[in-house]
């Protein structure tokens, strides 16, 4: 029963993590900003302000499908947030803008974490086999240890992904507020979308640290 803790604990965080993000989107999402401005309009302000001119922004559909692609230096947002004058749209934009400026100053977290994509991404497609591989090899500690292999690289990846989503919406908070696209009065409501959306990521985290004890557990349990 010790065990099941420690995946009940994040699965709660998780569903937590889900519930926050949607309701403080789905209220700000509905509040028009006194600028006008657009997600867009945001995300170019807060690019040009950083002397950045070579990163693209584009429409893409989705709900908070929102992000900043540095391999090709694609800010995409959303049409909800390219479009939207919400304060919401304007957290979400300005906070993508915040990722393209790690890129451009060789943020090192953000440089960690593109490094790590690709095992990252080879690990999470080991993972239908490893859950596969436990329940037809039951008597076998070996899934256990590859399981146990992949979540040290998910949770070491989300790990540093928190740096890098903190640090993405400190920026988009300043700049928001010294470029004037959103009043004092308004910083509020932007810093609670902002602060839901990392919230996520740290339950992300916890679900990876979670599973990672659960399987060093269960192998420790078999020897």
């Amino acid at each position: 029963m010790e065990f099941l803790v420690l995946i009940i604990i994040p699965v709660i965080v998780g569903l937590y993590a889900q519930m926050r993000v949607s309701g403080a989107f789905g209220h700000w999402s509905k509040v028009a900003s006194r600028s006008g401005l657009t997600g867009r309009d945001a995300a170019e302000a807060v690019l040009r302000s950083a002397g950045i001119s070579d990163v693209q922004i584009i429409p893409i559909n989705g709900k908070l499908t929102d992000h900043y692609d540095p391999t090709k230096k694609v800010l995409a947002l959303s049409r909800e947030n390219y479009e939207g004058t919400s304060l919401a749209s304007l957290g979400v934009a300005a906070h993508e803008a915040g990722h393209a400026i790690q890129h451009a100053q060789n943020y090192a977290p953000l440089n960690l974490r593109m490094s790590l994509v690709p095992i990252t991404t080879f690990a999470s497609q080991l993972l239908p086999i490893v859950m596969l591989g436990g329940f037809f090899l039951f008597h076998s500690i070996v899934p256990i240890y590859i399981g146990i292999a992949v979540y040290l690289i998910l949770t070491f990846f989300q790990l540093v992904t928190l740096p890098v989503e903190f640090n993405a919406s400190t920026r988009a908070k300043k700049q928001l507020r010294s470029l004037d696209i959103i009043s004092a009065d308004e910083a509020p409501a932007v810093e609670n979308v902002l602060d839901a959306a990392a919230f996520t990521y740290v339950a992300a985290f916890v679900s990876s640290l979670g599973w990672l004890l659960y399987l060093v557990a269960a192998a420790n349990d078999r020897r």
